[in-house]
C-alpha cells in the first residue's frame, strides 16, 4: 500500500507540474483563460498617440470586442521595455533607434511594425543655463549623463565622434530620466543627453542650452511600435487592432490639437506650453516602415558595430514587418 500512495503521488505530482506548465504557457502567450486575451502594452515618458489612447481609454475599449483585455507597464526608457519584450512580459511597446538595434543584435523575438517618428530632433545634448560649454568638444573631461542603450545613447556617441572625442575622453554617468534630470538640475553633471519632452522641459522651464540633435549631425533618430513577434503570430487581428487605435489617436491629437496638449499636460504633470513643443519638434506619424529609414537604421547599426556597443553585425530590414500596419492603414 506504501508504494502504491507513493507512485500516486509521483503521478498526481507530474500531473499538477504539466497543468501548472501548461498555464504559464498560455499566460506568456497573453491567455488569461479559455476566452480572454491579456495584451500588455509598454508606455514610457513620452507625449504621443499611446499616452492620449491610454487615458482616453481607446485601448480597451477596442480590445474588449475582441474578449481581450488590456494590461499597461511604463517605463523609464526603451531597453527595460526591450528585456519586457525578451522575457514575454510584454506584447506591445513604444521605442527609439538605439534600443531596437541591441534588441535585434541580442536575438530577441521582436517585431517593428510601424514608423511612428522620423527624429531629426527627437532628442537633445542640453546643457545648464549659464553653462561655459559651448560646443561637444568642450565636453571633454566633462560628466554626461545618459540612459544606457536608449536613442539618447546614439546621439552621444555620433556626436562625440563628430568632434573628434572618444567616449574615454568624457565622463559617461549612465542614468534613467528620473535620476538623470535630478542630477542635471542639480548641476551633479555637466550634460545630459536625453529626448522629448525632457528636452523641452528644460529648455522651457529652465533654460537649458541645446549643444546637439540629430539634425545638427544629419542623422535620423526613428521610433517604432514594435510588436513580440510570437503575440504577432498568434493573435494577428489584435496586433493590426492595436495599429488602428494608435492611428485614432494620432488623427484625433492633429484634429484636437490643443484638448491633446491638455490631456498630456494632466497626465505628466507638464506645463502645457513644454507638451506644445514636444509634440511640434518631433511630430507622430504612423506609416510602413520605408527603405529610407531601414537605411538610417543600418548606418546606426553599423556605426554600433564599429564601436563595439553591439557584438555582431544585423540587418535592420530583417525586423521590419509591414503587413499589419497596412491592413490598419487601409479604408
Amino acid at each position: 500500500m506504501k508504494k502504491q500512495s507513493v507512485l500516486l503521488f509521483i503521478v498526481g505530482f507530474l500531473l499538477l507540474m504539466t497543468a501548472l506548465s501548461g498555464c504559464a504557457a498560455n499566460q506568456a502567450n497573453g491567455k488569461a483563460n479559455g476566452t480572454e486575451t491579456i495584451v500588455n502594452i509598454g508606455i514610457q515618458q513620452n507625449v504621443d498617440p499611446l499616452l492620449l489612447a491610454r487615458e482616453k481609454g481607446w485601448f480597451e475599449q477596442a480590445f474588449a470586442k475582441e474578449h481581450a483585455k488590456v494590461q499597461w507597464t511604463e517605463f523609464q526608457s526603451g531597453p527595460p521595455q526591450i528585456e519586457a519584450l525578451s522575457a514575454n512580459h510584454l506584447d506591445f511597446s513604444s521605442v527609439g533607434n538605439s534600443p531596437v538595434i541591441s534588441a535585434q543584435a541580442a536575438g530577441i523575438g521582436f517585431t517593428e511594425i510601424s514608423n511612428t517618428r522620423i527624429g531629426g530632433k527627437a532628442d537633445a545634448i542640453l546643457v545648464s543655463k549659464g553653462s561655459a560649454i559651448k560646443t561637444i568638444r568642450d565636453l571633454k573631461g566633462k560628466k554626461i549623463a545618459v540612459a544606457k542603450g536608449s536613442s539618447g545613447f546614439n546621439l552621444l556617441y555620433e556626436a562625440l565622434q563628430h568632434a573628434g572625442l572618444k567616449d574615454s575622453d568624457v565622463q559617461i554617468i549612465q542614468l534613467q530620466p528620473d535620476e538623470a534630470q535630478a542630477a542635471f538640475n542639480s548641476k551633479k553633471v555637466d550634460a545630459w543627453a536625453v529626448w522629448e519632452p525632457f528636452v523641452s522641459y528644460e529648455t522651457i522651464e529652465h533654460q537649458a542650452g541645446v549643444l546637439s540633435t540629430e539634425s545638427d549631425l544629419n542623422s535620423l533618430s526613428p521610433s517604432f511600435l514594435l510588436v513580440r513577434s510570437q503575440f504577432a503570430k498568434d493573435h494577428p487581428d489584435l496586433t493590426v487592432t492595436f495599429l488602428k487605435v494608435y492611428e485614432q489617436a494620432r488623427l484625433w491629437q492633429n484634429k484636437h490639437f490643443n484638448e491633446a496638449v491638455a490631456i498630456y499636460a494632466k497626465a505628466k504633470n507638464l506645463d502645457k506650453r513644454v507638451v506644445a513643443s514636444a509634440l511640434k519638434s518631433n511630430p507622430s506619424i504612423n506609416v510602413p516602415i520605408s527603405e529610407k529609414i531601414i537605411h538610417a537604421q543600418q548606418k546606426t547599426a553599423d556605426f554600433q558595430l564599429s564601436l563595439k556597443i553591439i557584438n555582431n553585425k544585423i540587418d535592420t530590414g530583417k525586423v521590419v514587418d509591414n503587413q499589419y500596419i497596412e491592413k490598419a492603414l487601409k479604408k
